[in-house]
C-alpha cells in the first residue's frame, strides 16, 4: 500500500472550524459497503439505527489544557505542548523555542516555573515545581488541532470535551463522541442499548503525518490505555445475547482491539500502551460498528477506517460526503460505519 491510496481532495471550506450550535445537531452519514446503503442522516437518528442489546463503548478521557506560553529563564519565549503527565510533577512535552533549551533550565509560565530534566527521544521531560495538572488549569489552553485556526476560547474549552469525559491525560478529544449529549444517551438507555467505557489518552502524534510513501514502513506513536473488569463483563454478555459492540470514535476502537488476544472477541482487561496500526487487512476482533467523524488525507486514521468499513467503500463514502458538502474533522459531522471486511 501506498501513502497515495488514502488521499483524497478536500475543499478548504469544508473544514469544520467550530462545532455546530447543538452537539447533537451534527449530520449523520450511515454507511454499509456490503448492502450499498450510503443514507444522509441526522446524529440523532442513531437511535432507530441502534438495536437493544447493542454497547456503545466511549472514551472517556479528559482532554488537559496542554499547551502553555512562556519563556525561558535567560528571556527567550517558549511553547510547551505536554504529551503525556508521567507522574503529579513530571511530564513529556514538545518544547519550542528558537535555541533548545538544556537540562536544568527553567521555563517560566506566569509565576509557575517548570525544569528541564533532559531529553525523553522527541520529547524534553519536564518537572513542574507545584505539580503538573496544577500549572496547565491555571496557565494552560485546550490545544485545538492544527487545522482550527482560531485561538482557543471558553466555548472550546466546553465543546472540545465529551460530556462524559472523566479522566485527565488527553492532549487532543476523542472526537466521535463530541456529537452524544446527556439527552440521547438517556433515550439510547430507554431502548435497551448499554453504554461502556474504556480509557485511551489521545497524544498529539494523531495529529503527526504518515512521512513515508510505503505505509508498511510508518512507525506508530505509543498511547496509553486502560480497560476496566466491567467493560470486558459487559462485552461478555452482549456476545452471549449477539448483540453489537459499537465503537465511539478509533480510539475506543484501538483500545479495544489492542486489548484482544488473537482468535478472540473479548477483550483483557487492564493497562498498557498501544502502537497499534491498521491498515486495509487487518482483521477485527471485538468491534462490530464503529462511529467516527472524517479524518485527514493520507492520515492513520483515515488507514483504520478503510480497514474496517473496506477501501473502496471509504471512497465512495467521502467523495458523496464532499459533494454533499459535510463538515470535517473534529469538529464536523459523524459517519456510522458498518465492518465491512
Amino acid at each position: 500500500m501506498r501513502l497515495s491510496d488514502f488521499d483524497y481532495a478536500l475543499p478548504a471550506e469544508l473544514i469544520a472550524q467550530h462545532p455546530a450550535p447543538e452537539r447533537t445537531a451534527s449530520r449523520l452519514l450511515h454507511v454499509d459497503g456490503a448492502r450499498g446503503i450510503l443514507a444522509d442522516l441526522r446524529f440523532t437518528d442513531l437511535v432507530t439505527l441502534l438495536a437493544p442489546g447493542d454497547l456503545l463503548v466511549v472514551n472517556d478521557t479528559r482532554v488537559i489544557k496542554a499547551r502553555l506560553h512562556g519563556r525561558k529563564d535567560s528571556g527567550g519565549e517558549v511553547e510547551v505542548l505536554v504529551e503525556r503527565i508521567v507522574d503529579e510533577r513530571r511530564a513529556l512535552a514538545q518544547v519550542r523555542a528558537s535555541k533548545p533549551p538544556k537540562a536544568g533550565r527553567l521555563l517560566l509560565f506566569d509565576g509557575t516555573a517548570a525544569e528541564v530534566v533532559g531529553r525523553a527521544g522527541e520529547f524534553y521531560e519536564l518537572r513542574f515545581e507545584g505539580g503538573v495538572l496544577d500549572a496547565l488549569s491555571r496557565h494552560g489552553e485546550i490545544p485545538l488541532p492544527p487545522y482550527i485556526t482560531h485561538a482557543p476560547g471558553s466555548d472550546d474549552d466546553a465543546r472540545y470535551q465529551t460530556v462524559y469525559a472523566r479522566a485527565p491525560g488527553a492532549v487532543a478529544a476523542p472526537t466521535a463522541g463530541l456529537h452524544f449529549d446527556d439527552t440521547l444517551l438517556a433515550a439510547l438507555r430507554a431502548k435497551g442499548v448499554g453504554t461502556a467505557s474504556v480509557t485511551l489518552h489521545v497524544g498529539a502524534g494523531t495529529f503527526q503525518p504518515v512521512r513515508v510513501d510505503d505505509v508498511s514502513q510508518h512507525v506508530m506513536h505509543s498511547e496509553w490505555f486502560e480497560i476496566p473488569p466491567a467493560t470486558v463483563d459487559a462485552i461478555a454478555r452482549v456476545r452471549e445475547k449477539r448483540g453489537r459492540v459499537v465503537a465511539v470514535g478509533t480510539t475506543a476502537l484501538r483500545a479495544l482491539e489492542s486489548a484482544s488476544p488473537e482468535g478472540s472477541t473479548i477483550p483483557c482487561a487492564g493497562a498498557g500502551e498501544t502502537r497499534l496500526f491498521i491498515v486495509p487487512g487487518y482483521r477485527f476482533r471485538v468491534v462490530d460498528r464503529l462511529i467516527t467523524n472524517f479524518h485527514l488525507p493520507r492520515s492513520t486514521l483515515l488507514m483504520l477506517v478503510s480497514a474496517f468499513a473496506g477501501s473502496a467503500t471509504i471512497r465512495r463514502a467521502y467523495a458523496h460526503a464532499v459533494t454533499e458538502r459535510y463538515r470535517f474533522f473534529s469538529y464536523g459531522d459523524a459517519m456510522l460505519l458498518e465492518n465491512g471486511v
